[in-house]
């Protein structure tokens, strides 16, 4: 296995595996803020795979991105909650199309 894809997966199997070890409560007021930004990292994540997989991924883009992307979210869903009104749909409706957008060019990718 390449070595550049490996230190990733690794990196994600011991993240997961902490996450199951060790429980933790998460307050119900924070919970937009949450799901926002693991869309975020699933957007950011997923389209690194396929800026990796077409051979055109730079970390400098991916890190920008990922910063931004979550910042503007997380800006959107303060604002949202400091209005009273679910701006956070708008986020998450705007990074779900993405994830799945990228997801249907890894698998066109994965598949040719």
């Amino acid at each position: 296995m390449n070595r550049r894809l490996a230190i990733p997966l690794l990196g994600l199997l011991v993240g997961v595996s902490l996450g199951l070890i060790f429980k933790f409560h998460v307050p119900a007021s924070y919970a937009r803020y949450l799901s926002i930004v693991v869309l975020a990292i699933l957007n950011s994540g997923l389209g690194g795979l396929r800026a990796f997989l077409g051979r055109s991924f730079a970390l400098r883009v991916f890190l920008g991105g990922f910063l931004l992307n979550t910042a503007l979210a997380t800006l959107i869903t303060f604002l949202g909650d400091r209005l009273g009104v679910n701006l956070y749909l708008a986020a998450a409706v705007a990074l779900s199309v993405r994830v799945f957008r990228n997801l249907a060019t890894l698998r066109r990718i994965t598949v040719k």
